[in-house]
């Protein structure tokens, strides 16, 4: 798991399947409003000239020594919810990128956002 502390250091750094195939770069990390504890992180993909952020889950993510090791497929991350590289995440479309992945969501306190970037 990435610990609060980490975040900074690895931004920028590979982001990999399981079998270590190279999905992208490590762009931002999103707490979980609830808990303050690192939830998803984005990772830069795309070419250079058309490059999106897609949504990962950090649950069981892997540091390694200039990468970051997530439980997901490359093609399941790739498919997954992503928003422009100067975008925000609309606190509206945090439900999709949970389904994406199979997990449960539920809004944050008073049905805020459960997801904050770091």
């Amino acid at each position: 798991m990435i610990h609060p502390a980490d975040i900074r250091e690895w931004r920028d750094q590979d982001v990999v399947d399981p079998k270590g195939h190279k999905i992208g770069a490590l762009e931002a990390i999103y707490v979980d409003t609830a808990t303050d504890e690192p939830a998803m992180a984005t990772v830069r993909t795309g070419l250079p000239t058309r490059q999106r952020l897609v949504f990962v889950p950090l649950e069981e993510a892997i540091l390694g020594p200039r990468y970051v090791k997530v439980a997901h497929a490359r093609g399941v991350v790739k498919k997954a919810p992503a928003i422009g590289t100067d975008d925000i995440l609309p606190a509206e479309q945090e439900e999709a990128i949970f389904k994406h992945y199979g997990v449960a969501y539920q809004p944050g306190a008073n049905g805020g956002r459960r997801l904050a970037r770091r």
